[in-house]
C-alpha cells in the first residue's frame, strides 16, 4: 500500500508538471484565425501545448462564471469586448500586465477601463448584409438604414443571432439602445423580430446563411461579410444611414488561470503588429489595434462609416448587460431558441 502510495503521488507530480506546459485558451473569433493562431503560438514556444475550443462569447463568460474559483480556462482571446469588461468587472479576469504604447487609442481604452485586465485587440463596425440574388429575384428594395428592417417586404428574409448567447448581436441590441433609447430601441428590435426567421447562436452564422441563399438579409459585423463577399458571394454590405455601433474584440485572462506565464505570453504575442497583420491570411479582415500592423486593403474603413460614441464602460457592465437581456427576452425574444 505504501508503494502504490509513493507512486500515485509521482503519478500525480508528473501530471502537475504537465500541466504546467499547457495553456487553455478559449477563442470567440472565427474557427480558421483560432487555428492560425495556435499554430503560430506553438511554432514560436513549442514548450508550451495549447489547448484551444472555440465559443461564443456569451457562452464563454457563462463558463468563466461557472469555473469562478476553480478556471478550467487560462486565457480567453477574441470576441467582442463588453463580455470581456464584464468578467473584469466581477473579477473573473486578472491583469496581464503587458505593455501596450504601441497600440491604438481604442485598444488601450479597453485597457484603462478594465484596470488591465482586458486589452483591445481587433475593431469591427456593425453593419447589414443582403444577398442581392435573392432581393432582386423577389423584387424587394435593399436596406439603407436600420428603420428599414422594420418594413413588411422583409418578412421572413432577416436572420440575426441572439444576443443571450453572441457578443455581436448584444452589441446591435446596445447600439439601438444608444441610436434610439431605450423604450424606442425594444420597439424597434421587436417590430424587426416580425421579419426574422430565425436568431443563430453564433454571430457571424446569419451572414453566413445569406451568402448561401438560405437568407435574404444579415445583421452582423462587417469584416465577416467582406470575407464572405471576397470569397465570390453575392453578398452587399449596408453600413446604416442613422449611423452604427462598433466592437473592440479583447484577449483576457482569467483569474485563478493556472498557467499564467503561458497566458501572459499568448496576450503579448496577440498584441504584436506582426502577428495581427497575419489575419488577413485567413480572411480575417478586422482592423488591427496595433498602429504599426498592416491594414488589409478588404477591411472596412472606420474612419468612412458613420460610428456611435459607443459607451463601452455602460454597455459593458453586468448590470446594464443583464438588463437589457432581460427586456430583449420579456419584449421581443426568440420563438425557437438554440439549445
Amino acid at each position: 500500500m505504501k508503494r502504490l502510495g509513493l507512486i500515485s503521488a509521482a503519478a500525480m507530480f508528473a501530471s502537475g508538471a504537465a500541466m504546467a506546459d499547457e495553456l487553455s485558451v478559449v477563442c470567440s473569433a472565427e474557427q480558421d484565425w483560432c487555428d492560425l493562431m495556435v499554430a503560430a503560438f506553438e511554432a514560436e514556444n513549442p514548450d508550451i501545448d495549447v489547448l484551444m475550443v472555440r465559443k461564443s462569447t456569451g457562452e464563454t463568460l457563462a463558463q468563466v462564471r461557472a469555473e469562478a474559483g476553480n478556471p478550467k480556462i487560462d486565457v480567453w482571446w477574441g470576441g467582442t469586448g463588453d463580455p470581456h469588461l464584464i468578467a473584469a468587472e466581477e473579477g473573473l479576469s486578472q491583469s496581464s500586465d503587458v505593455d501596450t504604447s504601441e497600440l491604438l487609442g481604442w485598444a488601450q481604452n479597453m485597457a484603462q477601463i478594465s484596470d488591465g485586465r482586458t486589452v483591445g485587440i481587433y475593431a469591427g463596425a456593425l453593419g447589414i448584409a443582403y444577398n442581392a440574388d435573392i432581393l432582386s429575384e423577389k423584387g424587394i428594395a435593399p436596406p439603407e438604414c436600420w428603420g428599414d428592417l422594420e418594413d413588411p417586404r422583409f418578412v421572413g428574409e432577416i436572420q440575426v443571432a441572439n444576443p443571450n448567447s453572441s457578443g455581436t448581436a448584444y452589441t446591435e441590441l446596445a447600439t439601438f439602445v444608444q441610436l434610439f433609447g431605450e423604450d424606442e430601441a425594444m420597439t424597434k428590435l421587436a417590430a424587426v423580430g416580425q421579419n426574422v426567421n430565425s436568431y443563430t447562436k453564433s454571430g457571424s452564422a446569419p451572414s453566413k446563411a445569406a451568402a448561401r441563399g438560405e437568407t435574404g438579409v444579415s445583421i452582423g459585423f462587417m469584416h465577416d461579410m467582406v470575407k464572405l463577399a471576397s470569397q465570390g458571394f453575392p453578398l452587399k454590405i449596408v453600413a446604416p444611414c442613422e449611423g452604427t455601433g462598433y466592437e473592440v474584440g479583447a484577449v483576457s485572462i482569467i483569474e485563478g488561470a493556472r498557467n499564467f506565464e503561458g497566458a501572459k505570453k499568448w496576450v503579448e504575442f496577440s498584441l504584436r503588429a506582426d502577428i495581427q497583420s497575419r489575419a488577413p491570411e485567413v480572411g480575417a479582415f478586422q482592423v488591427p489595434s496595433n498602429s504599426n500592423a498592416q491594414v488589409a486593403p478588404e477591411s472596412p474603413d472606420l474612419a468612412s462609416i458613420k460610428l456611435i460614441d459607443y459607451d463601452f464602460a455602460t454597455y459593458g457592465s453586468s448590470e446594464t448587460r443583464e438588463r437589457l437581456l432581460a427586456r430583449w427576452d420579456a419584449e421581443v425574444g426568440d420563438p425557437n431558441p438554440e439549445q
